[in-house]
Parts: structure tokens; C-alpha cells; sequence
């Protein structure tokens, strides 16, 4: 008379839980079925259905920050005078100072990232 193994039962959340492992960059499908002791090839199944999808959408990042000097009191500054730094994707940098019509500058923005 043999022994047959039990057949193991994962829960939604369990599968939810490997199937997003098995989903971050540089992580191979068989690394993370070995660490929960399950055939890969159930892994890649679970990851086909939608029931297990990544809910999450995209995965949260840092964005780079740069720590500036600060900027002179409001008070040495004329009334009108106004700075805005800002950088772009590419690495370019746009710094307006003085007056500016907001309009303007959001069609400016809207053009450079296009």
C-alpha cells in the first residue's frame, strides 16, 4: 500500500500573493514556485487567469529629487517678480522668472512633452 501525497489547496489570496511575486522585474516564475513548493506550471496558469491579475496597476516609484538653495526671502523680491524652475523628462530644464501668463505656459508644457 502506498502513500498518496495530498493535494495542496491555495486560497485566492495566496495565489494573488505568488502571481505578483512572479511579476516583478528580474524574478524568474520557477524561483518563486520553489519557494512555495508549487509546480511552476500551475504558476504560469494562475498568472493567465484575470481572477489574479495585478490590481495594483503600475508599481510605485521614487522620483528623483534635488535639493536647492533656498530661495531669497518674498521681501527682497519685487512685488511682480516671479521663478518657476522646472525639469523635464529629458533632463532640460526651463526656468522662467518675472511675469508669465499660466495659459501660455501650459501650452509650452503641453507642446515640449508631446
Amino acid at each position: 500500500m502506498t502513500k498518496q501525497k495530498k493535494r495542496r489547496v491555495w486560497s485566492a489570496e495566496e495565489k494573488r500573493l505568488i502571481c505578483g511575486q512572479a511579476r516583478l522585474p528580474g524574478v524568474s516564475v520557477s524561483q518563486v514556485a520553489r519557494r512555495y513548493d508549487v509546480n511552476a506550471n500551475l504558476v504560469f496558469t494562475w498568472l493567465r487567469d484575470p481572477r489574479f491579475a495585478d490590481s495594483g496597476g503600475e508599481v510605485a516609484s521614487f522620483l528623483p529629487v534635488e535639493i536647492v538653495q533656498a530661495p531669497e526671502p518674498a521681501a527682497a523680491r519685487s512685488p511682480g517678480e516671479g521663478r518657476i524652475e522646472i525639469e523635464l523628462a529629458g533632463g532640460q530644464r526651463l526656468r522662467i522668472v518675472g511675469t508669465y501668463d499660466p495659459e501660455a505656459l501650459a501650452r509650452l508644457l503641453r507642446g515640449l512633452s508631446a
